[in-house]
């Protein structure tokens, strides 16, 4: 790699910010490679924001090894806030004119990106979806897990009357405008946080598109059944308490 493409990051302004939160993820900070190999194919310049969230394992010390990459930002901060307050930093630092966030366990695979290009610059928002159009999972939640995620989608489709099929697949693009004015507004710091998004975007009337996707369920996932399914109910109801109060007319950074 030259130095021209090396440098390439910094110095111009990114076509793409592509942002993954980790917490305690020395087991999969592998991925990394994989992402990195996948982008660099790309002509356009882009950057990679890693957002630690408060990270008690090796996975920071780790991470200070990536700092030699030029197209690499590292955010870290302590405490452990969220992955949702992760990807608000992480969105918010980002300067590409479309910002993508995904996760660290590559659930959704990096070539799924190719579909979404098509549409950069057509729409706000784009998603992933595995529940419409050539959305397909190929490797299953466990039963328990897969209901309890079909009856969160119902309950946020009811209560915050956003008309959505998949509102927690991981990966997610916006552009720099839509970013730069759902991401400050963001209170919700958890699991919720992905519900919040595209509620906004509704409000402010951003165009959102579905795009389905393959994806595969990660067996280390850090979802906690009896507690972020019952947090991510609470965090919907609290959607529609500070939407009441008018907390989304301002900006909180």
């Amino acid at each position: 790699m030259d130095n021209q493409k090396e440098n390439r990051g910094r110095n111009e302004k990114p076509h793409l910010s592509i942002v993954i939160p980790v917490f305690n993820e020395e087991r999969r900070l592998g991925s990394l490679d994989k992402v990195l190999a996948f982008f660099r194919q790309f002509s356009f310049p882009w950057e990679l924001i890693i957002v630690d969230d408060g990270s008690v394992d090796s996975t920071l010390a780790i991470l200070d090894l990536w700092k030699k990459w030029e197209e690499v930002r590292i955010l870290t901060y302590q405490p452990n806030r969220g992955k949702g307050y992760a990807i608000k930093q992480g969105m918010l630092q980002a300067r590409g004119k479309y910002r993508l966030f995904m996760d660290i366990d590559l659930s959704t695979p990096l070539e799924e990106f190719y579909l979404f290009q098509p549409f950069l610059g057509q729409y706000d928002v784009l998603i992933g979806t595995r529940k419409r159009g050539r959305g397909q999972i190929i490797k299953p939640q466990p039963w328990l897990r897969e209901s309890l995620g079909r009856g969160f989608t119902w309950l946020t489709r009811t209560i915050l009357r956003v008309e959505v099929s998949d509102f927690t697949c991981g990966f997610k693009i916006f552009s720099d405008s839509a970013a730069q004015f759902i991401f400050p507004r963001l209170r919700i710091e958890r699991w919720g946080f992905d519900a919040e998004v595209l509620y906004l975007a509704k409000k402010f009337g951003f165009s959102v598109h579905e795009i389905g996707v393959r994806w595969r369920n990660d067996p280390l996932t850090k979802v906690n059944l009896k507690k972020d399914i019952w947090r991510s109910f609470k965090d919907l109801i609290q959607i529609r308490i500070n939407d009441w109060r008018g907390l989304y007319e301002y900006e909180k950074i």
